[in-house]
Parts: C-alpha cells; structure tokens; sequence
C-alpha cells in the first residue's frame, strides 16, 4: 500500500530527513512489515484484500518524530521519550475505500492497540489548512481534527498555524 502517492511505506517519521534517501523502497517496505508483526499498526481488509493502514506504535520509536522540535512547542514538561506514550502517524486508504468511514475505523482500532499494549496516552497530529478541519489530499495522511475528536481525542497545542497535537487518555 502507498501512503499518499510515493513509497513512503509508513517510515517518514521512522527515518530522519537526512537518511531518508539512503534507504531504499524495498528497506522501508520491509520496515513496515517488521513493524506490522511487531503489532505497530492496524489493517482494514475489504475481503481478503488490504485497503486501509494506521501506522501506530510507541512514540519514541518514531525517530524522526521526536526530532520534530515544532510538535514540542507548547510541551515544555513532556518527554519525548516517554514510553507509556503511543502516536499514530500517517494513515493509508485505497482509492475507491475512501470517503466512507475508514480512517476513524483505523483510529479507533489503533487505540485499541495502544490500550492493549499498556499505553498510558495516545497521541496524533493532524494538519489543518485555513478553512479549518478539511486537509488538503497530499497531507491527509496524518489525519484531520474531526477523525482524531471523533475518536476522542483532545487539542493538546496547535505548533503552528495547521498543525495540532491531540490526545486521548487510556
């Protein structure tokens, strides 16, 4: 599955900026699966056929993520390296499964996940562009505020003009 239009296999805040041309397609596919066995994520099938993903798994395990000094702004007691704390990171949906509910399944089985794991917290950041909750396609794979309230999540802080961190107690 392709997150939103190249082969980013769910590593964009696996891998920081500067490594990520080094690893190749095949490295971050076989990331992904690695992580799926591990239960870092969940899967929608329609049938036998996969056409949803949430990339989901312990916070400090995305590495690019806690480089991420923007989405610390307004956290200053918090530790990133925090391990109770879980993040959902990218969201994958198959052409002709969208618009129907998918992306709140795969929140919401991804918090079962993190419950199930023992976590504490679970965290996303979800973008936002001017007129609010609707987030252009290129960067809906992180989300929208609606998927993440939804699922009750809460605004923890808000970055920069279209980024928000939510969370939800466990």
């Amino acid at each position: 599955m392709r997150c939103h239009g190249g082969p980013c296999h769910c590593q964009r805040f696996h891998l920081l900026t500067r490594d990520w041309a080094a690893v190749s397609d095949a490295s971050k596919e076989a990331a992904l699966q690695a992580q799926s066995a591990a239960g870092n994520g969940v899967v929608a099938y329609d049938g036998d056929t996969p056409v949803g993903w949430c990339a989901v798994g312990p916070r400090r395990g995305f590495t690019a993520l806690l480089q991420r000094q923007l989405l610390w702004k307004g956290r200053p007691t918090e530790s990133p390296d925090d391990g109770s704390v879980w993040a959902v990171t990218c969201f994958a949906v198959s052409k002709g499964h969208r618009k129907q509910g998918l992306t709140r399944a795969l929140l919401a089985a991804a918090v079962d996940v993190a419950r199930g794991h023992g976590a504490a917290r679970i965290e996303g950041y979800p973008m936002l562009n001017s007129g609010g909750d609707t987030v252009p396609w290129g960067e809906m794979h992180v989300g929208s505020r609606a998927t993440f309230a939804a699922n009750g999540f809460k605004e923890v802080s808000q970055p920069s003009k279209r980024r928000l961190v939510m969370s939800r107690l466990l």
